[in-house]
């Protein structure tokens, strides 16, 4: 009776564990370079950060070696147009001393005909200029690189003299909390369920004692795994789903220059 009784009693199950890594909450953005005029990336000339740089929106990050000759042509037509300037306003004076005179006869009409159209020449070259020096001032534009929210640089992709790959200059977080992805197997993914209690650890030791926090999101996507373990010998190809887990505000700052160490997480039941 005994027997049969401790066979009847349900097996305890092991809780949930998963592999992850840590990431900051908010949206990661992944900054490129501007396309040249011959349609491939500028190489780098400057970078003003690095990797764990807190940023400010609109600061300066990185500049390009197209800005030298831009500049240069900037400073051709700021003097083009400080001169076509000054014609004009000398042009405008005499023009009124030619009406003068045309209105007392001294000269004739064709000739106060002429200094107008030389003027009406002159405001067409001047508002040519102008638009010239708009269009190099927003190409000058394209030859920095400056942060588009308050964030963290979390990845640089190029260093100075290189010109940017696909993964663009550098990958910016846009938040200062952090999460973890973890790694669910499917057959685990029954047992892990919104704001369930999770325990967090190095896997390398990259911090002491563990983390705290809880389930955020549970992907509705089956998908291969990412955040491979280190043993080998495992398969690769093991289907897990994605679960996202927010780290209690405490802990979030112990860990907030460590985006994309792995973790080794155990949900509580």
């Amino acid at each position: 009776m005994a027997a049969s009784a401790a066979a009847d009693q349900p097996v305890a199950l092991e809780a949930v564990s998963a592999l992850g890594r840590l990431d900051p909450s908010g949206e990661i953005h992944q900054l490129a370079a501007p396309i040249s005029g011959i349609g491939g990336s500028p190489r780098i000339t400057r970078l003003l950060v690095a990797e764990g740089s807190r940023v400010e929106a609109g600061q300066l990050l990185a500049e390009f070696d197209t800005a030298a000759s831009l500049k240069a042509q900037a400073r051709v037509i700021d003097s083009r147009i400080a001169n076509l300037r000054s014609r004009l306003a000398v042009q405008g004076r005499d023009i009124e001393r030619y009406r003068e005179l045309s209105r007392q006869g001294a000269i004739a009409s064709t000739d106060l005909d002429g200094r107008e159209n030389e003027l009406l020449a002159l405001s067409g070259q001047l508002q040519e200029a102008v638009a010239e020096r708009e269009r190099i001032a927003a190409d000058l534009v394209l030859t920095e690189l400056r942060a588009p929210i308050a964030g963290t640089v979390l990845r640089l992709h190029a260093r100075v003299g290189e010109r940017p790959g696909e993964g663009g200059v550098l990958e910016l977080g846009a938040s200062e909390r952090m999460e973890a992805l973890i790694e669910v197997y499917e057959s685990d993914i029954n047992r892990v369920r919104l704001n369930q209690s999770v325990l967090l650890t190095s896997e390398a030791g990259g911090f002491s004692g563990s983390l705290r926090g809880q389930v955020l999101r549970i992907s509705p996507q089956v998908r291969q795994r990412e955040v491979l373990s280190s043993d080998p010998t495992q398969d690769a190809d093991t289907r897990i789903v994605e679960v996202r887990v927010g780290l209690d505000p405490e802990d979030s700052q112990r860990v907030r220059d460590l985006t994309g160490l792995r973790v080794i997480a155990q949900l509580e039941d």
